[in-house]
């Protein structure tokens, strides 16, 4: 069982899940995300044990604030990053090249943002703790539409790859979750099918169960990643014609489009 907790994207769907479950488990957990009347609610579950921030995620400074603040609590011996944007982009749009840079400082720097200021921490203490980094089965392959998501999710995929090696003789390890489709704020304008569709909660007994287990790669639902895998063998013209024959996810903008905090749309 974790004891200390830190938690990004705590007000969305799986972050909220992972919250709840933790906070019912008798974990300290800092709650971070923007939303801080979802936050506060959490919070009042337990307010001894919950402290509330809302920094940007991939504000270098803002996220070292958070941990001099929570490190007085205690040091985390578990660390989720698990803040993230989606949203359809089009290169030849200018705007969205915009979208695409924000969404790589969210999905991609703001993981990194995120583990930094706790890691010198948690070695100094020499216990043993998690690093979980939420990416998505989206990261294992690009889909028309998608390039921003995908490619944040494959870059950070990779990072954690790197972190995961450089720590190895450590007491830490790191723990990569490729979700598949979440009922979440971020699925629920998608006009496109979406297999194996968990729920939150689902999710996040799976993920918390598997990263106490020690699994390094946790695929949110399994079946998931064997379809994913088995279009992947599939030539890559014909794989790319069955996506290209797919709705695509809403744009910035676009009726069915998350929010996207932080997102300034003037051409670069």
């Amino acid at each position: 069982m974790f004891r200390n907790a830190v938690i990004t994207g705590a007000c969305g769907g799986l972050g909220q899940a992972l919250a709840l479950r933790l906070i019912n488990q008798g974990a300290h957990v800092a709650l971070v995300g923007m939303n801080t009347s979802t936050l506060q609610t959490l919070a009042a579950l337990a307010p001894e044990r919950c402290r509330i921030y809302t920094p940007d995620v991939s504000d270098a400074a803002a996220m070292q604030a958070v941990a001099n603040d929570w490190l007085q609590v205690g040091t985390p011996d578990l660390v989720i990053a698990n803040a993230g944007v989606a949203g359809g982009f089009d290169t030849t749009e200018a705007s969205d090249l915009a979208v695409m840079r924000r969404m790589l400082e969210i999905n991609l720097l703001g993981v990194a943002t995120t583990f930094h200021p706790f890691l010198r921490a948690i070695q100094d203490s020499g216990q043993a703790a998690a690093l979980v980094g939420v990416a998505s089965v989206a990261g294992w392959r690009g889909m028309p539409g998608n390039g921003a998501y995908c490619a944040s999710k494959a870059g950070l995929i990779a990072y954690l790859q790197s972190l995961r090696a450089e720590l190895r003789p450590s007491r830490i390890t790191v723990h990569t979750i490729s979700p598949g489709y979440l009922r979440t704020a971020l699925t629920a304008g998608n006009t496109f099918a979406m297999p194996g569709l968990l729920e939150p909660d689902a999710a996040a007994h799976a993920l918390l169960q598997g990263v106490a287990q020690g699994r390094e790669h946790i695929v949110l639902p399994r079946r998931i990643g064997w379809l994913s895998k088995v279009l992947s063998l599939l030539p890559a013209p014909w794989h790319d014609r069955i996506l290209l024959g797919q709705p695509r996810k809403p744009r910035a903008g676009q009726a069915g489009a998350t929010p996207i905090p932080g997102l300034d749309t003037r051409s670069p």
